[in-house]
């Protein structure tokens, strides 16, 4: 099943190139056409160059989520076209077609931010983290990654077909922007700041922020990987739930 879900990544370049390209216009967005202007709005002043430190958490996290939407549109068109109805006839474990997905989401994801951070350096980017706090980004990343595309297998399933799957996990991709992401949630208005101090993406971007610039993350570090672990868990156990009442039928 991952073997099948990678040569759908090279069959279909142009879907593949997409996804990995979606996060990069963000990023010459924000720092070459908006950097200047957002830079010296941050906390101390600043320019392009630290407006680029500031947003490259929250470009990584949308690069999970625009590989994540896929994944729902994908497992919604295999339903759709009765190719899960053909598997479950096979003598395969019944995990398989599932985590082949989850999998292949995964090794897309990295692939993407190798590229995100290539080109973040292009542009200037430099990191004051350790190596092992790199270490400790990219095992966050790898989990939000889990999280993300758990919840969209789980859409994917539930939708009732391929278009519906690829609109409703839709708002994740937004997620950011109404986060720390882009500019300190201290200068958002009072509804949309209580909102985005609580919500998962903050302590993520927080965390990955405070580790790229080789500052710690405090209580934000336990909190991200909390949200990231609490919502791979309970859209695991969802997804197999949902593949259950499909094999079922």
């Amino acid at each position: 099943m991952l073997r099948r879900t990678l040569l759908q990544m090279v069959r279909y370049k142009s879907l593949t190139l997409m996804l990995i390209g979606q996060p990069l216009i963000f990023l010459f967005l924000f720092v070459h056409v908006f950097g200047a202007t957002m830079g010296a709005g941050l906390p101390g002043g600043g320019g392009r160059a630290d407006y680029l430190v500031f947003i490259l958490p929250a470009i990584m996290i949308i690069t999970v989520a625009s590989i994540a939407l896929n994944t729902a549109y994908m497992i919604a068109l295999d339903m759709e076209k009765g190719i899960v109805d053909r598997f479950r006839t096979m003598a395969i474990a019944p995990s398989a077609v599932l985590t082949g997905r989850v999998f292949g989401a995964v090794i897309l994801t990295v692939l993407a931010q190798v590229v995100v951070l290539a080109v973040a350096v292009l542009f200037g980017y430099r990191s004051d983290g350790s190596i092992l706090a790199w270490l400790g980004v990219t095992g966050l990343v790898l989990l939000m990654t889990l999280a993300l595309t758990w919840f969209t297998v789980a859409l994917g399933l539930s939708a009732p077909n391929a278009e519906t799957a690829s609109n409703t996990p839709m708002p994740l991709l937004f997620l950011p922007f109404l986060s720390s992401g882009f500019v300190p949630a201290d200068s958002l208005p009072t509804t949309i700041r209580w909102f985005a101090e609580y919500q998962p993406c903050t302590s993520v971007i927080n965390t990955l922020r405070a580790w790229t610039s080789g500052a710690t993350a405090g209580t934000d570090a336990w909190l991200a990987f909390g949200w990231c672990a609490l919502i791979t868990a309970l859209c695991f156990l969802w997804s197999r739930r949902l593949y259950a009442k499909v094999r079922a039928h």
